[in-house]
């Protein structure tokens, strides 16, 4: 039988697709400029879109283009600020964010028109990148109303020889072969840091970030209970996300603050699969070919934490950040006036540096308090 070659013609619909947006009491002025914003795209009425992230916004400015006008503006107090404008075939919207960042996006009936939009938007409006040493770059993740988001900052921070005198001595050895660590010598996916409050343990984050700057970027999660207890935002934060700053080949240390609740003993009751994911991450299949690292802080002593979180081999170091002794906390502050016998935390040093008494802890009951 002889073959039969049929020709297939694709045609556009000669009528824009149609789009329906539904609108409730949840919704806000900017989840408006979202779906108009979109409705271009989505209708096919203009089919190409170019959207471009800029970390550093100057202030003045304008992220518009000439020939457009203002369709919509939402603002929220100490939130961010969205605008729609509307040209001949595209359609911007413009996003900035409170940490000085923004993210324009464009619609348009050409893709040169696109990518003319968005070239004239943000040219000259980016300022260069901060020169200072003393500078590192940190992500910052939550979840939000409108889902998973993270944010990049400048923080200042410094070296570990600058910050090295401020912490115990019986510390000190541990920190500087944790401040030396490099790829090669990673053998623990877990950093544990505890020890009482006011210690210095998010000054030496801050200060690992600068020292890790070449091979790891730093991001610290600022919802870790909601982190570990929702799988689509862990495998976004710890595995799929594709964020400019990381670099290419870069390790990734997320930073869980203060999150007592999830390694105590009691954890595995208290917290449900919390617990399993984080072991999973920093021991088991999760976290397999990835090149991922998390930090903990705690206030909890080492003999309260659960078993499986220190058991050996999971940590890359367990470290105490606690008390200065008497004789260092004196040497430090240049006299012994204020230091009792149990020593000083280093933010009681900076208190009695100040001219301000520390805060005395409120006491606590026991056997005799009432005789």
């Amino acid at each position: 039988m002889d073959n039969v070659v049929k020709e297939v013609q694709f045609s556009v619909p000669p009528e824009p697709l149609a789009m329906k947006v539904w609108i409730d009491d949840s919704d806000s002025p900017a989840d408006v400029i979202d779906a108009l914003a979109l409705s271009p795209f989505a209708t096919g009425e203009q089919p190409w879109a170019r959207t471009v992230t800029i970390d550093r916004i100057r202030a003045d400015a304008p992220l518009t283009a000439s020939r457009g006008r203002l369709l919509r503006s939402a603002s929220a107090v100490d939130g961010p600020d969205a605008r729609l404008y509307g040209g001949e075939g595209w359609t911007l919207r413009v996003v900035r964010f409170t940490n000085q960042s923004a993210t324009v996006a464009v619609t348009a009936v050409s893709e040169e028109l696109a990518v003319a939009i968005v070239d004239e938007v943000v040219k000259d409006a980016e300022e260069e990148a901060p020169k200072d040493a003393d500078v590192v770059s940190m992500g910052f993740w939550w979840m939000s109303e409108h889902g998973r988001r993270r944010s990049g900052k400048k923080i200042t921070t410094s070296p570990w020889d600058a910050v090295r005198a401020n912490y115990p001595r019986a510390a000190s050895v541990r920190l500087d072969q944790l401040m030396a660590t490099r790829p090669d010598d990673v053998n623990g996916r877990l950093l544990l840091l505890h020890g009482p409050p006011g210690t210095g343990k998010t000054t030496l984050l801050r200060t690992l970030a600068r020292e890790w700057a070449t091979w790891c970027q730093v991001d610290c999660v600022l919802d870790p209970e909601r982190l570990f207890n929702d799988p689509g935002y862990l495998m976004e934060v710890a595995v799929g996300c594709e964020c400019p700053d990381h670099g290419e080949g870069k390790w990734r240390l997320l930073v869980l603050e203060d999150c007592d609740e999830l390694i105590h003993a009691e954890a595995k009751a208290s917290t449900g699969q919390g617990l399993s994911r984080l072991l999973n991450l920093t021991d088991g299949l999760l976290g397999q070919g990835r090149d991922v690292l998390v930090a903990i802080t705690t206030n909890e002593d080492l003999a309260r934490l659960h078993p499986a979180v220190v058991r050996p081999g999971r940590c890359l170091a367990q470290i105490e950040v606690g008390r200065m002794d008497s004789e260092q906390a004196a040497a430090w502050l240049g006299t012994r006036e204020g230091i009792g016998p149990a020593g000083a935390t280093l933010a009681e040093l900076f208190a009695l540096r100040s001219g301000r008494p520390p805060i005395e802890p409120e006491p606590v009951g026991g056997i005799g308090l009432y005789l």
